[in-house]
């Protein structure tokens, strides 16, 4: 069931989440089909999103979704385990903010460990630009952090109609573009 997205200034959004570790819960399956549906329903209404962080609709579990344009997955207890020394500049968007953009810088590539919806170990490893800054982006909601905490100056924080309105100027800063899955 689509669950409401919480908003900036939500002081959920600030919690550090729990490590998930029963995989058999019915609670958790539960939860688990709420964040896909949320997703779903927000990349529906909204033309955009590929991520979101089970801490944006009040579950605090180090669990998210993820579209990337085919189906819709789960990440549970991720956890980076190399950066590449490499960085990209980016206006970042989120659905707990959908009318600003922040620009932020992030790691142009990661490797990840985590689980599945039945807690099989994964790994993915030389994730893709797109892939590495949007689940440094959801990891860091995980942690109670925000992109709003990320943005290189005070000044880098937009409406998006600014954007729109200013595109040339503003995609002028920066070194990579999100390209939504939709």
């Amino acid at each position: 069931m689509k669950r409401e997205i919480l908003l900036l200034g939500n002081p959920l959004l600030r919690e550090k989440c729990s490590v998930v570790i029963d995989f058999n819960s019915e609670k958790l399956k539960k939860e688990i089909l709420d964040l896909k549906d949320t997703l779903n329903d927000f990349r529906k209404n909204n033309g955009f999103g590929r991520g979101i962080a089970a801490i944006q609709i009040g579950i605090k579990k180090r669990m998210i979704a993820l579209n990337l344009g085919k189906e819709t997955f789960i990440v549970i207890n991720p956890k980076i385990t190399k950066r590449s020394n490499e960085t990209l500049t980016l206006w970042d968007d989120c659905m707990s903010f959908p009318t600003l953009l922040v620009r932020v810088i992030r790691n142009s590539n990661i490797n990840l460990e985590y689980q599945d919806e039945n807690g099989n170990q994964k790994e993915w490893q030389n994730l893709s630009n797109a892939e590495s800054e949007l689940l440094q982006h959801e990891i860091n909601h995980l942690d109670g952090i925000l992109a709003v905490d990320k943005a290189i100056n005070p000044q880098d924080i937009i409406y998006r109609s600014e954007y729109e309105k200013n595109k040339d100027y503003f995609e002028a800063k920066v070194s990579y573009r999100i390209i939504p899955t939709i």
